[in-house]
């Protein structure tokens, strides 16, 4: 199963989905003379094949995961485009999972004011979340994101090849922001994770091409109204709304030192997302317990011991939702239907942190 999801951005481009999407590559280097190639260690061999198909390939091999996205490995990237003689119609791509395609996208963002991009994403999570949209960036140790531009990739390239050698957990954590664009605009994909859980973690499934297809469209609809994420105010919201779960789940990550995968955090942050909907939105009772109940057959965790509630308290007053001291949240009034919840009481964020401990 292929299939192609169209992004309106201000520079329009093409979701390529499916097995063998990776030989469309030559296609899409254009008139770029050098091609850097961001790859991630496990990807090593893969990046290798990769450098036979496009101009004068630079491999850069990335640290692992969350590692890549620092100032350091910025910078060095840089240097080795300035060695490699790298100009504005050269070409940056980004083979690896989240982290090494944010990474990736910022360096093409970068580097004399911006180039372009591919993105290749080879984890599900990669696919369905951080390689659509044109978020780049990088973390410091205030937390995740803070630096970072809007940067459209040329296209995005998600070969199910990729996910192969995947560890399931992997999987089912990439499967945890899939859950997401069920809860906050396709409701139908609630209902085909509900179906089958199993099978819906299956990357060899017609499930899951759909659930993966279905998620990626949920981003692109969302992102090509709101490319720059402008202030949402009630029930009027942008691409806020992809951040639903993330205000905790960044927290939980970095109180962790980022060894929680990414889904999982968002997994627990959703919970929580969904009691302080309960309280604040009137969200159904029932509703707060399909998060509970779907998240823990599709096997992810929907509590956390990372930390004293003070300190993720804490960390969630840097997120990007955040204006001046009042804190934001993304929530549901029901399925599909999100609004923003602005400067609950510390009370009730306790009250709603202590029934997800429970």
């Amino acid at each position: 199963m292929s299939a192609t999801v169209h992004v309106s951005a201000a520079d329009p481009y093409q979701v390529h989905l499916g097995s063998g999407t990776i030989d469309l590559l030559p296609g899409l280097v254009g008139d770029a003379s050098r091609t850097a190639i961001l790859h991630a260690p496990v990807l090593r061999e893969r990046a290798r094949a990769m450098a036979a198909l496009v101009p004068q390939p630079l491999l850069i091999e990335l640290p692992d995961a969350e590692a890549a996205k620092t100032s350091d490995v910025l910078i060095e990237c840089w240097n080795r485009l300035a060695d490699a003689g790298f100009t504005r119609n050269d070409l940056v791509i980004g083979l690896g999972g989240g982290a090494t395609t944010d990474l990736a996208g910022f360096v093409a963002a970068s580097w004399l004011r911006g180039v372009a991009f591919i993105s290749i994403p080879s984890t599900v999570l990669g696919m369905v979340d951080a390689a659509v949209g044109g978020k780049t960036g990088i973390n410091i140790p205030a937390g995740k994101n803070l630096v970072g531009a809007f940067h459209e990739p040329r296209a995005v390239l998600c070969d199910f090849d990729l996910l192969t050698t995947l560890p399931d957990q992997d999987v089912r954590a990439g499967l945890g922001e899939v859950v997401k664009c069920g809860f906050i605009a396709d409701t139908h994909i609630l209902e085909l994770l509900d179906q089958n859980p199993s099978e819906a973690a299956d990357i060899t499934s017609t499930r899951f091409a759909e659930l993966v297809e279905r998620a990626v469209q949920v981003k692109a609809t969302t992102v090509s109204a709101d490319l720059r994420e402008s202030t949402s105010i009630g029930a009027r919201v942008g691409r806020e709304a992809l951040n639903y779960g993330h205000t905790l789940g960044h927290a939980i990550e970095k109180l962790a030192g980022f060894r929680w995968r990414h889904g999982e955090a968002i997994s627990v942050g959703m919970v929580f997302a969904a009691e302080l909907s309960h309280r604040e939105l009137g969200l159904s009772a029932d509703v707060v317990g399909l998060h509970r109940d779907l998240l823990s057959r599709m096997q992810l965790p929907i509590r956390t011991d990372v930390g004293p509630w003070e300190e993720l308290r804490d960390a969630m007053s840097l997120d990007k939702k955040a204006r001046g001291n009042l804190l934001r949240f993304v929530g549901l009034t029901h399925p599909g239907s999100v609004a923003m919840v602005d400067g609950p009481s510390e009370e009730v964020l306790t009250d709603c942190y202590d029934r997800v401990c429970r």
